[in-house]
């Protein structure tokens, strides 16, 4: 090396992984996405064939893999009433994987991920996570993310839960992962359904530790009390 050059690494790509379940609520990986990439964070996108139904039926967008970057931009472009979104971050540094490629890079341990965030999680991807059965890359993706014991977010949608699923979110639980539920909190003075999204989506983020603005934060009251 010549006097006075100094080398310097780019440091590799880390991106968060986001799975997308069939389960109601496709609001929620919306603002959870918005959330990541306002934050400046990577994201590589995993949407199930079923949740695409769900997309569909939720805003009317046909999430297709020859123009999933079109139809990311119309999604995050969408608030949860169906009015346009003053979302503008750059979608560049999203990188999709279609939901039957088991060979994706985020299906071996050994590619650079932080963590994943199942948003919204069906009973279903709940079930096949906790079972180990990797019968798609959302599920795939969820077990190794586990046992290379990274960050795992599941954000169950759904009402009301049975024995079994309980039993296996509290399997998820003693793995690792953070269990939780899609629920809206009132006391951050929400005044419309994008203000219930954004909370459930901040409470992901806090999660994972990527900051945010989505929601008012409970600061504490003189002179009373809060339970929960």
């Amino acid at each position: 090396m010549e006097p006075g050059l100094v080398h310097t690494q780019q440091s590799p790509r880390r991106p968060w992984v986001v799975g997308v379940s069939g389960a109601s609520g496709t609001p929620y990986a919306a603002a959870v996405l918005r959330g990541l990439l306002d934050a400046g964070e990577s994201v590589d996108l995993v949407v199930s064939r079923a949740s695409r139904l769900t997309l569909l039926d939720e805003t009317g967008i046909a999430f297709r893999d020859a123009h999933w970057q079109d139809d990311l931009r119309a999604w995050l472009a969408r608030g949860a009433d169906g009015k346009p979104d003053t979302f503008t971050a750059d979608v560049r540094d999203v990188r999709y994987w279609a939901a039957g490629d088991l060979a994706a890079g985020p299906s071996s341990g050994s590619y650079p991920v932080k963590g994943m965030l199942i948003v919204p999680a069906s009973t279903a991807s709940v079930a096949g996570v906790a079972l180990g059965l990797s019968k798609d890359l959302l599920q795939r993706v969820a077990s190794v993310t586990l046992k290379e014991r990274r960050k795992l977010v599941v954000a169950v949608r759904e009402t009301p839960l049975n024995g079994q699923t309980l039993r296996h979110l509290v399997t998820l639980d003693e793995a690792g992962a953070v269990v939780l539920p899609a629920s809206p909190a009132f006391y951050a003075g929400a005044t419309h359904i994008q203000d219930l999204v954004d909370f459930v989506a901040g409470r992901v983020l806090d999660a994972a530790g990527v900051p945010h603005s989505l929601y008012r934060r409970w600061e504490g009251k003189l002179g009373g009390s809060r339970d929960g």
